[in-house]
């Protein structure tokens, strides 16, 4: 397992390529990676916060906890920090098992941890200043099917 928060962009196709290497008896494997959006101009910059040696431990914990829920291979997140600019790579989760439902299930249970429940500090720039983003009704529900 790894879990990065990298304060520089990242290329998520190399980590996949990567990650994909050498994986003899893995049958799937499922990635997601979310962007930063641009939001019809109204944001220039997403800018996450996060407590290193807190933030990434407890995204270590929720992911020990899928790779025991589904039966994992392994499992590895790539999470920004700092200033992201619309079209960079925000997260990248990639979920390896035995079986494709498996992989993807964790990939979705992953991701819907990572939007409503990791511990980040979300704010938004645009043209008429900054606001703090929080988790929509939505990314609640999400995470809430998985409890």
């Amino acid at each position: 397992m790894i879990v990065t928060l990298a304060d520089q962009p990242f290329e998520p196709g190399a980590l996949v390529t990567a990650f994909c290497a050498g994986r003899q008896e893995t049958g799937a494997v499922a990635t997601f990676v979310g962007l930063a959006r641009a939001e019809q101009g109204a944001a220039t910059a997403l800018e996450l916060e996060a407590y290193p040696g807190f933030t990434d431990a407890a995204i270590a914990e929720i992911a020990q906890v899928a790779i025991e829920r589904f039966k994992l291979h392994d499992v590895h997140i790539v999470h920004r920090t700092g200033h992201v600019a619309p079209g960079q790579a925000i997260v990248l989760v990639a979920t390896a098992a035995g079986h494709r439902r498996e992989a993807f299930e964790a990939c979705d249970f992953l991701m819907d941890y990572l939007k409503s429940r990791a511990p980040f500090w979300k704010r938004e720039h645009g043209p008429d200043g900054a606001r703090w983003i929080e988790p929509t009704d939505r990314d609640r529900t999400d995470a809430e099917r998985w409890d």
